[in-house]
């Protein structure tokens, strides 16, 4: 279970600096071979890879819906951090638990 968790804290954080498709195509191989070294399936790993993937949060430059924000609602590089962050520990408590749940190691 702390491993699901890292793979799905380093997915969250590298999709804050690369583009979501960008970031699965990292952390899949990596995610397959960790649940490979434990001896578990790796659906779990995978849609914790998903995700990740989809959670850029903290910065504008992880997805280019907040990048278009950025300029014209007036925020600035930090502004998201402020959301940014509740939302990231909102999506790891709740989707740790329905990971376990749905796609058991």
């Amino acid at each position: 279970m702390v491993t699901l968790t890292l793979i799905l804290v380093a997915t969250m954080t590298l999709s804050d600096f690369l583009n979501n498709a960008t970031t699965a195509a990292v952390m899949c191989p990596i995610g397959i071979s960790v649940a490979e070294q434990l001896g578990a399936t790796p659906d779990a790993f995978l849609m914790a890879v998903a995700i990740g993937g989809s959670c850029a949060f903290l910065t504008p430059i992880g997805h280019q819906n907040n990048t278009l924000i950025l300029g014209p609602g007036g925020f600035r590089f930090g502004d998201y951090w402020r959301l940014g962050l509740p939302m990231e520990i909102l999506v790891v408590t709740i989707s740790l638990p329905m990971l376990l749940w749905v796609w058991p190691l």
